[in-house]
C-alpha cells in the first residue's frame, strides 16, 4: 500500500514540473506551503513565489532614469562607463555589438569586479578568451525583452528565457528593493539605452548546459547521488532531468553525506529498496528554483515529497533541518550551482524525511 501512494504522488509531481512551456498563464507556488497559490500571469518571465532572506539586510539597488544624461546606443554606453569597460571588451571579442544594438533587450551588465571575481582580471584576459565562449556567457545575460525595475514582481522568483539556446536565469526582487539574477546582485538598475534596459551586476553569470544528473554524474564527490537516482527509478529521473517552468531545486547530499547515513558504498545503494531511494530523494527537491539569496531564517521549505525541511540562516550561511534529523543539522557547503533545469546546492547530510 505504502508503494502504491508513493508512486501517486511522484506521478503527480512529474505532472506538475513539465507543464508545457508553450503556456501562457504561469503557476505560482509558495516553497513554504503545500498547496500551490493561484495561477499568474508574468509575461515574459515565469514566477514562482519563494521563501526570501530577512529584508533588514537588503540594500535596494540604485535607480537611473531616463532623464539623466543622452540615451545612447548599448555599446556606446558601456564603452563610456569605467565599471563596464571589461564588458565592452567582451562584446567586441565576441562580435555583439551590432546585435545588442538592435531590438528591444535586458541586459544583466557585469561590472569589472565581476569580471574580476570570476577569473578574468582585465582587457588582455577577456582577449585571450574564445569568441564563441565569450559569445555564449554574454547572451546568457541578455534577455530578448525590455524589463525595468517595476515589471519585476516582488518576492517572487521570476524566470526569463535569455539569448542563450535553453538557458534560463532566475530573478527575485525583495519588498525592500533589492534585485538577485541567479547568484549575483545587481547593484544598478534602470540604466536607459537605445532600446535597452541596463541593469549592472556584481558577478558574472556562468550557463551550464548539464541537468542535474548530469552534473551529479559528472562530479565524483556526488556519485552516491547518481547511483541513487538511478536506483530509485523513472519517476525520480524524470524529475531530475526534465526542464520544469519553474525550474527545480536540488539539495545535493556528497558521499561522505550518504556514508553518515548509511550507505557504505554504491552496493549498498545499488541494494536499497527503491521506494525508500525515491522518497529520500525527493525529500530533497523542491518544485521552482530558489537561491541561497532567498532563504529565510526559521522558514520551513515543502519539498516534493510532501515533508517539510526548516532552514537556518546565519552569517551568510545556510542550514537545513530535515524531520529526521534531530540536532544534526546539513550545511550548504557548495550554493547555488545554476544548471539547465535549475539550482543545485551541494549539502554536507542526508536529510531524513522521518
Amino acid at each position: 500500500m505504502k508503494k502504491q501512494v508513493f508512486f501517486s504522488t511522484t506521478h503527480r509531481l512529474v505532472a506538475a514540473l513539465l507543464i508545457s512551456v508553450a503556456g501562457i498563464v504561469t503557476s505560482c507556488t509558495r516553497v513554504e506551503e503545500p498547496t500551490p497559490a493561484p495561477p499568474q500571469s508574468t509575461t515574459p518571465g515565469s514566477s514562482t513565489v519563494v521563501t526570501p532572506v530577512s529584508s533588514t539586510t537588503a540594500t535596494p539597488v540604485s535607480s537611473t532614469t531616463a532623464t539623466v544624461g543622452t540615451v545612447v546606443p548599448f555599446t556606446n554606453y558601456i564603452a563610456a562607463t569605467a565599471e563596464l569597460s571589461l564588458l565592452s571588451a567582451a562584446v567586441a571579442r565576441a562580435g555583439l555589438g551590432t546585435a545588442l544594438n538592435a531590438g528591444q533587450i535586458t541586459v544583466f551588465a557585469p561590472s569589472n569586479e565581476a569580471f574580476k571575481a570570476a577569473g578574468i582580471a582585465d582587457e588582455a584576459a577577456v582577449n585571450a578568451m574564445a569568441p564563441d565562449k565569450l559569445k555564449q556567457i554574454l547572451q546568457y545575460h541578455v534577455i530578448s525583452d525590455k524589463i525595468d525595475e517595476p515589471a519585476i514582481p516582488t518576492e517572487v522568483s521570476t524566470s526569463y528565457q535569455t539569448q542563450l539556446a535553453n538557458a534560463k536565469v532566475y530573478v527575485y526582487k525583495t519588498s525592500a528593493g533589492l534585485i538577485t539574477v541567479n547568484n549575483a546582485t545587481v547593484t544598478k538598475a534602470n540604466i536607459p539605452a537605445v532600446n535597452t534596459v541596463v541593469h549592472i551586476i556584481n558577478r558574472l553569470l556562468s550557463p551550464n548546459p548539464q541537468n542535474v544528473v548530469d552534473y551529479a554524474k559528472s562530479n565524483p564527490d556526488l556519485s552516491f547521488l547518481a547511483a541513487a537516482v538511478v536506483r530509485a527509478g523513472v519517476d525520480v529521473q524524470t524529475v531530475l532531468t526534465q526542464a520544469a517552468r519553474n525550474g527545480i531545486t536540488v539539495f545535493a547530499p556528497t558521499n561522505d553525506a550518504f556514508k553518515a547515513a548509511g550507505y557504505a558504498d554504491v552496493a549498498a545503494i545499488n541494494s536499497a529498496d527503491p521506494a525508500k531511494l525515491a522518497s529520500l530523494l525527493t525529500y530533497h527537491v523542491l518544485a521552482s528554483t530558489v537561491f541561497s539569496q532567498t532563504f529565510r531564517d526559521n522558514a520551513e521549505l515543502t519539498t516534493a515529497q510532501g515533508g517539510k525541511v526548516m532552514v537556518r540562516v546565519s552569517g551568510g550561511k545556510v542550514i537545513l533541518i530535515g524531520k529526521g534529523n534531530g540536532t544534526n543539522a546539513s550545511n550548504i557547503t557548495a550554493p547555488d550551482i545554476a544548471l539547465s533545469n535549475g539550482v543545485v546546492h551541494v549539502i554536507d547530510r542526508v536529510l531524513l524525511p522521518q
